[in-house]
């Protein structure tokens, strides 16, 4: 029996691993998907927001403003590329002008530092391409950008490090109360933890019920992207947003830590949980929008665009407690919830030992981990002595990205481990390019072959049936 089931594997979910590591090696985290961060996680803003937005005197205010301060720090344990680089929210008229005020004084309130409202010519000043029409804009200079995936690896990894176990492909079916605690089954295997702690996104609604907790819903919004190449990654600086609505934040346009430029989400509220797909409507939305805040967007840059779908509950906050006996609900974490993650993972461990948990921090957790790419900033001089020692690094894989077979083979050895193409994708950013890997993915498919002790064929792009090759040719 396992002292804690984490039924998740986001970047909330590896979050609050990695904290409870802190007292106990003895974590299960359980993910229906083939790999980490699959949800949310893998789709979103990337933006650790400032925390101005939420309301005064909410979970998401507090959790998102103490997460904003705490992530810097954490995302260099993690050996995660982090980047403050401030946010502007720009308006176009007196209206938003108001609105802006109403949310820098909220800010305030809420705790966020340096947050001013500034008109056109101080905008121009900072960022020389703001929309033609933009008059005001709120500013916030704690704003930052995170790759969110990478931070979830990292984390989910550090736990695994400190001893917790992963499960992938496990979607839990039912809980059973047990004596001494819960037995959480899939269709074919089933695990046993004297706690529970549901982070299971889009779907923790449907978790809940499993122990009787009805209390609340959560519906995916559906929010569409683009993501342009490094050749305009320096249009902007700033993350930019527009005043926002009951919807969420709006679409923004934002450098990415890798040096990308992203734009979006639409915001549509759906109903299926599993629906990411694009469209030609909500694409064009984004661009149209996108075109008001930002000026000169070079639009034929886009590499690639994608769909994420965002946790919106009916509570309008987080809902994070205790609604039995040793059941925790970490639900409805949508914006700011990526700010948020350390902060809800500090939150969930004080509302366990408020309700009976008794732990001492563990002598041996080691909370820091090597950077993912930690190659791209060694010098030249340092290169070429790792170089001597393998010699995998000096064979570039991905042209695009410049990532070495080495860089490769370290992702798909490194906890939390790669199963398909898509996994090493996130890890190394082999694929991620102008070319989407239209080059390099037949090697990175050979080199998981090798590594798994696999055929070729077996070898997927995202899980599931999803093969890539089906036999020879030549």
């Amino acid at each position: 029996m396992f002292d804690f089931a984490v039924i998740g594997a986001g970047v909330v979910g590896g979050m609050v691993a990695r904290e409870l590591t802190r007292y106990t090696d003895s974590v299960c985290i359980l993910e229906k998907g083939s790999d980490v961060a699959l949800g949310a996680t893998r789709a979103n803003s990337a933006i650790v927001h400032a925390g101005f937005d939420a309301a005064v005197g909410s979970l998401k205010a507090r959790l998102n403003v103490l997460g904003s301060k705490m992530m810097a720090e954490v995302c260099a344990d993690l050996g995660v590329k982090y980047k403050n680089n401030g946010s502007l929210v720009v308006g176009f008229n007196d209206d938003d002008e108001q609105t802006l005020k109403e949310l820098c004084e909220r800010g305030k309130i809420n705790g966020v530092d340096g947050v001013s409202v500034i008109c056109r010519d101080e905008i121009l000043s900072i960022e020389p391409n703001i929309g033609d029409k933009v008059t005001v804009a709120l500013y916030a200079p704690t704003g930052a950008i995170v790759c969110p995936y990478e931070l979830c690896m990292a984390a989910v990894g550090n736990a695994m490090d400190n001893g917790a176990i992963l499960r992938t492909k496990f979607e839990v079916k039912s809980i059973e109360k047990i004596s001494e605690g819960y037995k959480l089954s899939s269709d074919t295997d089933s695990v046993e933890a004297r706690y529970v702690i549901n982070c299971a996104g889009v779907y923790s609604d449907e978790v809940a019920k499993m122990i009787g907790d009805d209390s609340f819903t959560v519906r995916p919004r559906r929010g569409e992207y683009m993501l342009l190449d490094r050749e305009v990654g320096d249009h902007i600086s700033h993350t930019v947003f527009r005043c926002p609505s009951k919807m969420g934040k709006g679409v923004l346009v934002s450098p990415t830590v890798d040096g990308n430029l992203l734009v979006g989400p639409t915001a549509e509220d759906i109903d299926d949980k599993e629906n990411t797909a694009t469209t030609a409507e909500g694409l064009a939305k984004v661009r149209a929008l996108a075109a008001e805040q930002v000026a000169r967007i070079d639009f034929s840059k886009v590499i690639t665009s994608f769909t994420g779908l965002r946790a919106s509950g009916s509570t309008g906050d987080f809902i994070i407690g205790m609604p039995t006996d040793r059941f925790v609900n970490v639900a409805a974490i949508e914006s700011p919830g990526l700010s948020s993650a350390p902060a809800i993972a500090e939150y969930v461990v004080s509302l366990l030992r408020e309700n009976g948990y008794e732990a001492s921090p563990r002598s041996d957790f080691n909370g820091t981990r090597r950077p993912m790419h930690f190659f791209s900033d060694l010098s030249i001089e340092e290169k070429n002595e790792l170089i001597k020692v393998r010699p995998e690094y000096a064979h570039v894989i991905c042209r695009c990205e410049t990532i070495t077979e080495g860089e490769i083979l370290d992702a798909i050895r490194t906890n939390p481990r790669p199963t398909d193409v898509d996994g090493v994708k996130r890890r190394t950013r082999a694929s991620m390019g102008r070319c989407q890997g239209g080059f390099c993915t037949p090697y990175i498919i050979d080199l998981l072959a090798r590594e798994m002790g696999v055929d070729y064929t077996a070898v997927t792009k995202f899980g599931g049936k999803s093969y890539i090759n089906f036999g020879k040719t030549k």
